[in-house]
């Protein structure tokens, strides 16, 4: 069987966890927490970061952040993970879902001005397979409008828009560790960037369950208390250290990632330019990290019978999200503005291929012949 997704793991990752052992001290915070701070704040060149237990919990925090309140109006695609909607959802906000797209599956900017109004607080445009959304254009309407951007970059890492790092752009940033991600923290984990400094202090009382305890081991005050609203939204050291082996390797992972997806993209090109399939888009002003590589078949029928073909050729390939927008909670705590030309139709053709650091070069062979042999 060629599974769709194998966690990455580079051979520091158990050293690493038995130093953090060996220490005694494995709540979070501690010595590889700041390793991973330092080497964030530094790669990406963003002010502040923190590791949080996942991106939906960073998410969750940018939505407190911002100070979403019942009845705000919020933007972003339906065609996205339920937790960008969620976060968001959970303080009382109005969810408006616009359409994407076809190109790239992201966020379609130019549909985003319409859907403004006097209730909107923030625009949240997600950056699908590590390919960037139109980031100027979406910040210029920001600035217009006085709203917030908070991006969802749980599949960005390492990459980049005009080469500057994604999620370091609009006001916050939020990043997934999940095990499906191209570098993981042992599973889950996430980290929220903040780039406007109001949010930096507040950010830490909230990732703290609403105490100024981080202000306290600084020294800054001689005891901790509840000052905010908050939830403990930091990881364990054993989720850092395992995190900073990774990173240690992270051009390595990003390399080899590409590299599978090139093969992917050549091999594939002839049944592209037979009409059998089409291929990722990747805009001039983004560098992509390889987090994924996707066909879109000619419809729902085809891509199911595909699926089903290569499940009997023991390979997993998957589809991706439902759009939101169908979704019972989705009908109930948001809206589609505008038209949906889009977001359904390209969702129903979009198949999603084997894709993870260990994968050889023989088994990706496997999954494109397959490929090959269903069309011919």
């Amino acid at each position: 069987m060629i599974r769709f997704n194998i966690p990455a793991f580079v051979g520091k990752e158990l050293d690493f966890i038995k130093e953090t052992i060996n220490s005694g001290r494995l709540s979070g915070d501690n010595q590889f927490t700041q390793k991973c701070h330092q080497w964030f704040e530094e790669k990406l060149e963003c002010k502040k970061v923190l590791l949080t237990t996942s991106c939906t919990h960073a998410l969750e925090m940018a939505a407190l952040l911002i100070d979403i309140q019942k009845g705000d109006e919020v933007i972003m695609p339906s065609y996205t993970f339920v937790s960008t909607a969620n976060a968001f959802a959970l303080r009382g906000a109005k969810i408006v879902f616009i359409d994407i797209r076809p190109d790239t599956m992201n966020i379609d900017e130019t549909k985003i001005e319409a859907a403004i109004t006097k209730k909107t607080k923030a625009i949240v445009p997600v950056h699908y397979a590590g390919v960037a959304c139109e980031m100027d254009t979406i910040m210029e309407i920001a600035n217009k409008h006085s709203l917030f951007v908070i991006e969802d970059a749980a599949q960005g890492m390492m990459a980049t828009y005009k080469g500057k790092a994604l999620g370091t752009i609009g006001h916050i940033g939020c990043f997934s560790f999940h095990e499906t991600k191209n570098y993981t923290s042992g599973g889950e984990g996430g980290l929220i960037i903040l780039n406007d400094e109001r949010f930096i202090e507040r950010a830490e009382i909230i990732r703290e369950k609403g105490t100024n305890r981080s202000q306290f081991f600084r020294g800054q005050i001689d005891k901790y208390s509840w000052v905010d609203l908050g939830s403990s939204y930091l990881p364990s050291e054993l989720q850092a250290a395992y995190l900073y082996a990774q990173l240690l390797d992270a051009k390595k992972i990003n390399k080899k990632r590409l590299e599978l997806w090139e093969h992917y993209y050549t091999k594939l090109t002839p049944l592209a330019q037979q009409g059998y399939i089409d291929l990722p888009t990747i805009p001039r002003t983004s560098q992509h990290n390889g987090h994924m590589f996707y066909i879109k078949t000619k419809d729902l029928e085809t891509r199911t019978e595909l699926l089903s073909f290569l499940k009997k050729q023991e390979i997993l390939a998957v589809f991706h999200y439902v759009p939101l927008h169908s979704a019972k909670a989705g009908k109930h705590f948001g809206k589609f503005h505008g038209n949906d030309n889009f977001t359904t139709k390209e969702s129903e053709r979009l198949l999603r291929l084997p894709m993870f650091y260990q994968l050889t070069t023989d088994l990706q062979v496997k999954v494109i012949d397959a490929i090959r042999s269903f069309f011919q």
